[in-house]
């Protein structure tokens, strides 16, 4: 995959987990804190993504860690919102592998 098209792949997957986070937390009591929580952040990692800025696809590895711990928490905790949990479990699965591509290509890349 190129530079470009992973660029692409993870400024979609951190789009798609911001419209989740958006429509799951649309009717919660809490909302602009559930927004600026869990909206925000992806949409503001995929603008940087799209820039070209390295250290975006970096943090959006890192905070797909947390993600991920939500949605596990969430699916098991709260089976109301279970499938809600399962898709911000799944894209963040999807985020960490886009993200951490390119560096598993270099280190196992082949040698030249």
């Amino acid at each position: 995959m190129s530079t470009r098209a992973q660029r692409w792949s993870l400024a979609g997957l951190l789009l798609a987990l911001a419209a989740v986070f958006a429509i799951w937390f649309a009717q919660d009591r809490h909302w602009l804190a559930t927004q600026l929580v869990f909206t925000v952040p992806p949409l503001l990692l995929a603008a940087g993504v799209l820039a070209g800025r390295g250290k975006a696809a970096f943090w959006a590895g890192v905070l797909a860690l947390f993600w991920f711990s939500h949605g596990v928490m969430s699916a098991w905790s709260h089976p109301e919102s279970a499938p809600w949990a399962w898709a911000e479990l799944l894209l963040a699965l999807a985020v960490i592998g886009v993200s951490s591509a390119p560096g598993l290509r270099r280190r196992f890349g082949r040698t030249r």
